[in-house]
């Protein structure tokens, strides 16, 4: 027992006089793993980048590149040309015209497409009876192809066999056939409300959405408050319903602007260039007038005035708050 405890205590008297292990540092984390981390998130963006710079930045680029080169009718680049190819649009006889109609086209159809959308999306919202079938139905004319619609109403609106003559005679509207699509007039019209019953279906749902996601409990409120339905329709639904409208509004534009197909299954702008819009008119210049340069002179006033239009609409109906 005691050369145990003698031997023990050697051991701890040695053990307190022997210097400690140094304790290992911390692994430091290499400098090269940071720095990959740090480019971590460009394998998210990359592809949607990559996307985004070959689908609209590189077109947008070209497109503004031909505008100022001197290109053949068989599309040979015949080097630079300046802005001769905008001073030769600027001439153009039909120009005025043209932007004059584009303006009364986008204009016209995008106010009856949301005003007639607010009263299809409150009836969407309401419950009665087969509400799912007719909210059916009116996904058809937008799940459809664009050219067959256009095509069917052209046949529709047909001076010899057209189902709107022969209906609008049997109800004792018209006593003749009406060539539709033979004024000017009266097609620009008809398109408008080609354009109208394409943009419809779209325009709905998105204020539909809208007015599913305001809360029951405000309409509530105001029914205690002694609010009529206009007056809450008005001071409730309106303003809550106010990014709805101007998402479906800014989309109507962009779409109802460069609207190509309607135009050109009904009257491919005819006759002459009396009911052509932008689109139209600058796919007329490179296929007809064979004017590569002066089209795609067209195509960046085009997109000049699409951003100019979603940039004074933007203006009005989201003026900037004042802070302070």
């Amino acid at each position: 027992m005691t050369v145990h405890d003698v031997t023990t205590g050697a051991a701890g008297a040695g053990t307190d006089k022997a210097p400690a292990a140094p304790v290992p540092p911390p692994p430091c984390r290499p400098r090269r793993r940071g720095r990959l981390r740090a480019w971590e998130p460009l394998l998210w963006l990359g592809p949607a980048t990559a996307l985004i710079l070959a689908m609209v930045v590189w077109p947008v680029v070209e497109m503004v590149r031909t505008s100022l080169t001197r290109v053949s009718s068989t599309g040979l680049s015949q080097g630079f040309a300046g802005l001769r190819n905008y001073t030769d649009l600027f001439a153009e006889d039909d120009l005025p015209g043209v932007l004059l109609r584009t303006l009364i086209w986008v204009v016209g159809v995008v106010t009856v497409t949301v005003l007639l959308s607010l009263g299809l999306s409150q009836l969407l919202d309401s419950r009665f009876p087969g509400r799912r079938l007719v909210r059916w139905a009116l996904i058809v004319p937008w799940a459809a192809s664009v050219l067959m619609t256009a095509l069917i109403w052209r046949w529709m609106l047909n001076y010899f066999y057209g189902v709107v003559n022969r209906v609008l005679m049997d109800l004792g509207v018209l006593d003749a056939p009406v060539n539709w699509l033979a004024h000017p007039g009266q097609a620009f019209a008809a398109m408008m409300g080609v354009a109208v019953f394409v943009s419809l279906p779209f325009t709905s749902f998105v204020l539909l959405a809208g007015l599913q996601g305001i809360p029951a409990e405000v309409y509530e409120a105001a029914r205690v408050d002694g609010a009529g339905p206009l007056r809450a329709y008005l001071s409730i639904t309106l303003p809550l319903l106010r990014p709805s409208l101007l998402v479906a509004a800014i989309i109507n534009v962009i779409n109802v602007f460069n609207s190509f197909p309607v135009i050109w299954a009904m009257t491919r702008g005819g006759p002459g260039f009396a009911t052509d819009t932008t689109t139209t008119y600058l796919y007329k210049l490179a296929f007809d007038n064979q004017a590569v340069g002066e089209s795609a002179a067209m195509a960046v006033v085009n997109f000049v005035l699409i951003l100019a239009v979603v940039l004074v609409y933007l203006r009005i109906v989201n003026p900037r708050e004042e802070t302070g």
